[in-house]
């Protein structure tokens, strides 16, 4: 599942900065022992566009290895193609466990568990957005019918593991994996931890804008965080509609407007739900997340979990977790902000968006 677009506004103006800083920045950077212009390994995989930007000297490698990480676990885990492992999964739903490799094993779980939580999430969607096929040439409005039809092979309970045997088992014939909602931020932090033991102390992974890490500060100086800019939900392709401050964290957007299907005058969203098997229908136009230690496995789980939720109660949700802040987005252009990121979001676009109380909304 795509999300909502990020535009990552230090990747051009950090370059800029580098090249004609000033000289206390430019000493800044110096001592920090880092490139004036970075390093940056490109690749298209996993059905989007991926960059791996890094600003520690003699790190060539180091991004390059990090970039095969995204191609290993493409094959691992599309389903759009035959011959990954969660394909193989699928193919033997109701027949027999399927052993996979410890990686492609503990996303499966980390799926598993965020479906747990009942809200609207399932990994098994798998029928359903192959009937709807949003965001392919094929894409289209299923009949009541076909729905109806497929719901039942929806439900995260057919999925079981054998912890010695590392094998995944679905139960239920016709049941389907589907991993596009979890694996790009799982990946980004499997590449993330790989770049820091190689040394990396200033960087970006970006997987498609909607899963971003920023690794330490960014390069203007040891004290001043990344500048990101959250794009407005309702014009992904213009201009931001605000800035969040990010160091050392994960940054993962959900959002309904950038990948959905137009059938006259509707847009459906590829945010679907299991439950209804139509796309979620609730206040939320885009939601990002600033994730920080061990809540940031996998923030696109995360983000698309509490998107199912919509503003209140996902709201509510992320006050209660430690590491996570974020900032919402409605329907009707109130953007909400949790008290943690109270100094470290500005909103841009003041004349279509205004700050909400989130006592306001109804639940």
């Amino acid at each position: 599942m795509k999300k909502i677009t990020l535009l990552l506004l230090t990747v051009v103006s950090l370059i800029g900065l580098a090249a004609c800083s000033s000289n206390a920045t430019t000493k800044t950077t110096e001592k920090r022992h880092l490139l004036k212009t970075p390093i940056q390994e490109q690749a298209t995989t996993m059905g989007t566009f991926i960059q791996v930007t890094v600003y520690d000297k003699g790190k060539t490698q180091a991004a390059k290895n990090a970039l095969k990480i995204t191609y290993q676990y493409n094959k691992w885990t599309t389903v759009n193609q035959s011959g990954s492992e969660v394909d193989e999964i699928n193919k033997e739903a109701g027949i027999k466990p399927v052993n996979v490799n410890a990686g492609v094993y503990q996303l499966i779980k980390d799926g598993y568990n965020y479906s747990k939580t009942n809200v609207g999430y399932d990994i098994t969607v798998g029928p359903l957005t192959s009937l709807w096929r949003i965001g392919f040439p094929d894409a289209r409005k299923p009949s009541q019918s076909e729905i109806d039809a497929v719901l039942p092979l929806i439900n995260y309970h057919f999925i079981k593991f054998d912890d010695a045997k590392h094998t995944v088992y679905l139960t239920k014939k016709g049941a389907r994996l589907d991993l596009g909602s979890i694996v790009k931020g799982y990946v980004a932090m499997l590449m993330v931890d790989q770049l820091k033991k190689a040394g990396v102390t200033t960087g970006i992974v970006d997987l498609g804008s909607s899963s971003i890490y920023v690794i330490g500060n960014s390069p203007r100086s040891a004290t001043s965080p990344w500048r990101i800019g959250i794009k407005d939900p309702n014009d992904p392709t213009g201009q931001q509609m605000g800035i969040l401050q990010a160091a050392n964290a994960h940054v993962n957007t959900s959002g309904i407007y950038e990948r959905y299907l137009k059938v006259g005058n509707v847009k459906y969203s590829h945010e679907l739900s299991p439950k209804t098997g139509y796309p979620f229908d609730n206040d939320i136009a885009s939601i990002t997340l600033l994730i920080k230690g061990k809540d940031s496995t996998n923030g696109d789980g995360l983000s698309t979990m509490i998107f199912a939720m919509g503003t209140k109660k996902g709201y509510e949700y992320v006050e209660k977790m430690k590491n996570v802040q974020a900032v919402f987005v409605d329907k009707n252009n109130k953007v909400y902000i949790t008290p943690g990121l109270k100094n470290k979001f500005e909103l841009t676009e003041t004349k279509t968006f205004k700050i909400g109380k989130i006592a306001d909304l109804k639940n």
